[in-house]
């Protein structure tokens, strides 16, 4: 099999997968959720999903329409996903600046972290925001309550394994008698590199815990004395910095991480000889302007290195921007100074919210432009 980018249709990771995905299984240990995402990305938009017969209504024209499968790994059914999220996150973010904050973990605890994925995912949300919360409240710093919306992501352009947490953090949080909106005194929220530290700190403790009550599997060669000089024997990095100026901007910017997957069809440019080229980030521009090509078996194994755990909740809300503090939310507003924004998408059909995004009616017909696609019958396409 043979695909570039010089082909009227492009290359798609279903095809990859659809093409070598048994190969790979056979030689390959596999838990039942990567099973599914292959499944689910192979079978998305085919006559192996249910769907359904539309016809215009004023040329005759039919048109078969199948269904997405909705998983949330596949690099096709994201777009629509995360503009719904976006514009219901809209109506609750409050105003302003907001700061931009990553949280890494060092490779040096890669292999205990993907054999453990639940356990250490949620270990690393809550000791995060555990370190940030408790230096904004400290008063030689911001000393107010703020929040976070945080999205977890496991990989780098090139699909390595990289757990690491993206934070979006207001420029100022609530004093302790809900008064006054305290703002930061300096460039940044808090020191970055008293938050490093006391993020290491946090998680260290946390998985030591964990080895005590046994909840942790370790990885062949390491103890829990290894693993205490796995932590502090290197340094943990968090970047920080601020974002737009307005909401719009802000929520612009957390559109990129929210419902991204390891890799986009756009990204994929050949498959030729067993090998696939892709596009991956130049660290000097910033730019996806490199190409990388690896093996067809490497390249399917990195993409499954990032199939999240069953039930697993990538975002996650902190502090007054958790569903919990609502009643917090007005006060913040009525001290900021804000409209309150209704989501214009939400619970409307599909179509209507296609249409709003694009522009576009996609009921109109393609053939003719002046008839609508109506549906005929449900159609089961298996």
């Amino acid at each position: 099999m043979e695909r570039t980018q010089n082909r009227p249709q492009p290359l798609e990771l279903s095809e990859i997968l659809r093409e070598y995905a048994a190969t790979f299984i056979e030689s390959h240990d596999i838990c039942a959720n990567q099973l599914k995402a292959i499944n689910d990305i192979v079978n998305c938009r085919t006559s192996n999903m249910n769907g359904h017969l539309k016809k215009c209504d004023h040329c005759g024209h039919y048109e078969q329409s199948y269904n997405s499968c909705r998983n949330r790994h596949c690099n096709k059914c994201q777009f629509m996903r995360q503009a719904i999220w976006v514009d219901h996150l809209k109506g609750k973010l409050l105003p302003g600046k907001y700061f931009h904050v990553v949280f890494t973990v060092p490779e040096s605890l890669n292999k205990l972290f993907y054999i453990n994925q639940a356990i250490c995912y949620d270990l690393i949300f809550k000791a995060a925001w555990s370190a940030l919360d408790a230096l904004c409240r400290n008063p030689r710093f911001l000393g107010a309550r703020t929040g976070a919306v945080a999205i977890l992501h496991t990989w780098t352009s090139t699909m390595v394994y990289h757990p690491h947490i993206h934070f979006l953090v207001p420029s100022g949080g609530l004093s302790d008698d809900g008064m006054e909106w305290t703002m930061p005194r300096g460039e940044y929220l808090v020191p970055v590199k008293v938050l490093s530290k006391l993020f290491r700190a946090k998680c260290a403790d946390g998985l030591r815990r964990l080895i005590d009550k046994r909840q942790l599997r370790m990885p062949e060669g390491m103890d829990k004395e290894s693993l205490m000089q796995a932590i502090y024997g290197k340094k943990w990095v968090v970047f920080t910095k601020e974002t737009g100026k307005t909401s719009d901007h802000v929520l612009e910017y957390l559109a990129r991480y929210t419902h991204r997957v390891a890799i986009g069809n756009n990204r994929i440019t050949k498959l030729e000889n067993g090998k696939v080229t892709f596009r991956c980030k130049d660290s000097k521009t910033g730019k996806y302007n490199r190409t990388i090509t690896l093996d067809v078996m490497e390249f399917i194994r990195r993409f499954l290195q990032h199939i999240l755990p069953g039930g697993f909740y990538k975002i996650r809300y902190f502090g007054i921007l958790s569903p919990a503090c609502l009643p917090l939310m007005d006060v913040c507003r009525s001290l900021i100074g804000n409209e309150v924004y209704f989501p214009r998408l939400e619970g409307l059909p599909i179509y209507e919210v296609v249409g709003i995004i694009t522009g576009k009616d996609p009921s109109i017909c393609k053939i003719c432009g002046k008839g609508r696609m109506l549906p005929v019958f449900n159609a089961n396409a298996g």
